[in-house]
C-alpha cells in the first residue's frame, strides 16, 4: 500500500517535515512515495491509498505551487472519493497563519470526496502537523506520527 507525501518547499523546511512524515509511514510497512510538487504524476495520486499534503504559509494558505496541483489534477476527483488526506505546513513566525494554511489543503481534500485526518492525540490531536522554520525534535515526532496515523488507517479502510 501506497501513502503520497506531496509538499511543496522553496527553502527546505517543508521537505525536512515531509521527510520526518514519510519516516512515520514507512514504519507501518506501507509505502512513503515523497514527492514535491514539481514532481507528482496524477498516477501517484490515484496509486496511493491517502496522501499527506504540506506548504509553507504564503498569506495564510497553500503556495500557489500546491495549490495548481489540486487544480491540475482535479478530473482525478472523483477517484480520490474515499482516500485518507492530512495536511501539514511551515512558517516562519509564530503566528504565521500554520493552521489557515493547512485548513486551505484540507478544503481541496474535502472537494476531492478524501477522508481527513488530523494529527494524532499523541501529537497535538489538531489540524495536522505545523512547525516554525525546520522541524525541531518535537515537531519531527509529530510528523513521524502523522505519517504512522495515516498509514495506519489506510490500512484499516483496505480491510
Amino acid at each position: 500500500m501506497q501513502v503520497l507525501v506531496l509538499y511543496f518547499s522553496k527553502g527546505g523546511n517543508t521537505k525536512k517535515l515531509a521527510e520526518e512524515i514519510a519516516k512515520g509511514v514507512a514504519s507501518t510497512g506501507c509505502t512513503a512515495l515523497l514527492r514535491s510538487t514539481s514532481e507528482v504524476s496524477r498516477d501517484d495520486f490515484l496509486d496511493s491509498a491517502g496522501v499527506i499534503a504540506g506548504s509553507p504559509v504564503y498569506f495564510g494558505v497553500m503556495a500557489a505551487e500546491l495549490k495548481k496541483v489540486f487544480d491540475d489534477f482535479v478530473g482525478l476527483r472523483r477517484k480520490m472519493e474515499n482516500k485518507v488526506g492530512a495536511a501539514f505546513a511551515t512558517s516562519n513566525h509564530h503566528s504565521g497563519g500554520k493552521e489557515t494554511t493547512m485548513f486551505s489543503i484540507i478544503q481541496c481534500m474535502m472537494i476531492y470526496g478524501m477522508i481527513i485526518v488530523g494529527d494524532p492525540m499523541a501529537a497535538s490531536g489538531h489540524y495536522g502537523v505545523a512547525c516554525i522554520h525546520a522541524p525541531d525534535e518535537t515537531a519531527a515526532a509529530d510528523g513521524f506520527k502523522l505519517g504512522l496515523r495515516v498509514a495506519e488507517l489506510c490500512e484499516k479502510l483496505a480491510e
